[in-house]
């Protein structure tokens, strides 16, 4: 009796039904995801032209100015009169010493002077003023 080859039989895998249930489950999670805001309060930036873009990072000190007259290091809401004290123990936390203060257009320019002014007297090694590109 001769010994017989088996044939290889060209199996095609159809992907399609796959690609597709990866599809549906991506949309899925798409739509049903949570969005994070980027910063508790929402302020105008004001407009700069020869400002460079400034890198984000997380050993820096945000201060926040709101219009109201309101202001917050870290996300915090602090009193101008611990103002520096806040300032001095954020930036007692990080390594590069910076301060970056996001102020709102309706600010008031007394309150960013006092933040510079407790900026300065924390020790702060640089002021960042963040503004937007118009």
């Amino acid at each position: 009796m001769a010994y017989e080859r088996p044939r290889h039989s060209n199996v095609v895998l159809n992907l399609t039904p796959l690609i597709d249930i990866v599809f549906l489950l991506l949309v899925f999670f798409m739509l049903t995801a949570h969005f994070i805001e980027d910063q508790a309060l929402v302020v105008d930036l004001p407009d700069a032209n020869s400002a460079p873009a400034a890198a984000e990072h997380k050993e820096i000190v945000t201060v926040i100015l709101s219009p109201e007259g309101v202001i917050f290091v870290n996300d915090q809401p602090v009193h101008e009169h611990e103002l520096q004290k806040f300032l001095k123990a954020a930036l007692d936390e990080t390594e590069n010493r910076i301060v970056r203060i996001r102020g709102d257009n309706e600010a008031s320019l007394g309150s960013a002077v006092k933040v510079l002014d407790a900026a300065e007297a924390s020790g702060a090694k640089a002021v960042d003023i963040l503004t937007e590109k118009p």
